[in-house]
C-alpha cells in the first residue's frame, strides 16, 4: 500500500474513533425534559426579560444604522472614520495609486502536496558593499482574483564573507497558465544558485578583475544547463517542455565596497533598466526572435542568452525585472515617470515603499510583479 493510502487509513481510524457509538459523551440530562417543558421554560423567560418601551424623549443613537434607502449621516465626533480610498482610475496628474487591489482568494491547497503552495508576496533587502538592494515578487491582480498561485519565483543569497563575498538575486517567471509554473521557476532559481554558490570565489575574482569573457562563457553554460535540467524534469513528469519552463534572470553583486561592477545574465522574458540622471535607459532593447531547438514534433523555442557587465556610478539605480513589470515600464511612460520620480530621492525606499512602487497599478497589466533594484551610494 502506498504511503498516501496509509495516511488516509490512519485518518479514517481516527475519524471512526471520534464518532463511535460506544464512545462516552455528555449524555442526556438526568432530569425529565420534554418538548412541553422546554416550551413552558422559553415562554417564562421571554415574558420575564421583555424590555420596557422606549421613552419618547430619548434621542436615537448616533451609531445606529439608517433605514433602508436612507443615506449615512456624518460620523459622530468621538467615532472618527477612515477616509475613503482614492479612485484607482488614472488621473491627469500621474499614474494610478500603488497597490490598488488587496489580495483576494488564497490558492487552493492540497493536503498531500505542499510543493506548489507559496505566499502571495516575497520581499527582501540588504546592503551589498556600496549598494542597497531591494527585491520583491508579488502575485498579480488577475491571479489574486482567480485564487491562483504566484507563478514567479525569487531567491536572494549571499555566498562568502568580506571582500570576497558575492550576492546573488535570481528571479524567474513560469509559463503563463501552466500547472507547476511556480515549481519550475523555483527549481531553476535553486539550480542556478547552487552552481553560483559552489563557484562564488572564482566568480567574485573574475568580477573584480574585469574578466568579462570568462564570466560570459561560464554563466552561459550555467544557464544552458539549468534550462536543460528543466526540460529533463518535464520529461520525468510527463509534461510538455513548453509548459514546464521558466525565464531566469540573475544579478551578481560583489560585497567588496571598492568594486562597482554589476553582472546580469539570464534568458527569456523580462528586462534590465538603469535610472541615471533622472532618465530611464533600456539596457535590453527588443532582440531577435527565439531560436528553435530540434527534437520532437514541434521544436521548442530557445530564448537567447543575455549577459551584461557594467560599472555603476554613484546615484545610479539598476532595475532587473520579470515581464510583469518590464512590459508596462516600456509601454506606459506614466509608470516610468512615476518610478523615476520616486527612486531619485536622496535615500532608497524602505521595503514597504518599494513593494508599493513595484505594485503600482497599470490598466491592462495584471501579471505577477517581480523585480530587484540596486541603489548606488
Amino acid at each position: 500500500m502506498s504511503q498516501q493510502g496509509d495516511r488516509r487509513g490512519h485518518e479514517d481510524d481516527w475519524w471512526g474513533e471520534l464518532y463511535r457509538r460506544d464512545t462516552d459523551d455528555v449524555g442526556p440530562a438526568p432530569a425529565a425534559d420534554s418538548v412541553d417543558d422546554r416550551f413552558d421554560s422559553a415562554s417564562r423567560t421571554v415574558a420575564d426579560s421583555s424590555p420596557p418601551p422606549p421613552s419618547p424623549a430619548s434621542p436615537p443613537s448616533p451609531a445606529s444604522s439608517p433605514a433602508a434607502g436612507a443615506p449615512w449621516g456624518p460620523p459622530a465626533p468621538h467615532h472618527p472614520t477612515r477616509p475613503p480610498r482614492p479612485d484607482p482610475a488614472p488621473g491627469p496628474a500621474g499614474p494610478p495609486p500603488a497597490d490598488a487591489f488587496e489580495p483576494g482568494l488564497l490558492p487552493c491547497a492540497d493536503a498531500y502536496d505542499w510543493v506548489d503552495l507559496g505566499p502571495d508576496t516575497v520581499l527582501d533587502g540588504a546592503r551589498c558593499g556600496a549598494a542597497t538592494l531591494r527585491a520583491v515578487s508579488s502575485r498579480g491582480e488577475s491571479a489574486r482574483r482567480r485564487g491562483e498561485p504566484r507563478q514567479d519565483a525569487l531567491l536572494t543569497a549571499r555566498f562568502g564573507a568580506g571582500p570576497g563575498g558575492l550576492v546573488l538575486v535570481a528571479l524567474a517567471g513560469g509559463a503563463p497558465g501552466a500547472m507547476g509554473a511556480q515549481r519550475a521557476a523555483r527549481e531553476v532559481c535553486e539550480w542556478i544558485a547552487g552552481a553560483v554558490g559552489r563557484s562564488h570565489a572564482r566568480l567574485a575574482e573574475d568580477i573584480r578583475t574585469g574578466n568579462r569573457d570568462a564570466l560570459k562563457s561560464g554563466l552561459h553554460r550555467l544557464t544552458d544547463r539549468a534550462l536543460g535540467r528543466l526540460r529533463a524534469r518535464a520529461a520525468e513528469l510527463g509534461l510538455d517542455p513548453a509548459e514546464y519552463a521558466a525565464s531566469p534572470r540573475c544579478l551578481l553583486l560583489p560585497t567588496d565596497p571598492a568594486c562597482r561592477t554589476r553582472v546580469v545574465f539570464g534568458a527569456g522574458d523580462g528586462g534590465l533598466f538603469r535610472l541615471r540622471g533622472g532618465a530611464w535607459q533600456d539596457l535590453e532593447p527588443a532582440g531577435p526572435a527565439p531560436e528553435t531547438e530540434a527534437g520532437g514534433d514541434v521544436p521548442a523555442p530557445v530564448a537567447p542568452f543575455r549577459f551584461r557587465a557594467s560599472v555603476a556610478r554613484p546615484g545610479d539605480v539598476l532595475l532587473m525585472c520579470g515581464g510583469g513589470l518590464a512590459e508596462p515600464l516600456r509601454a506606459r511612460p506614466a509608470l516610468a515617470g512615476h518610478l523615476a520620480q520616486r527612486w531619485t530621492e536622496a535615500e532608497p525606499p524602505g521595503l514597504a515603499a518599494f513593494l508599493a512602487d513595484a505594485r503600482t497599478r497599470v490598466e491592462g497589466y495584471a501579471d505577477d510583479r517581480t523585480a530587484a533594484a540596486v541603489w548606488e551610494a
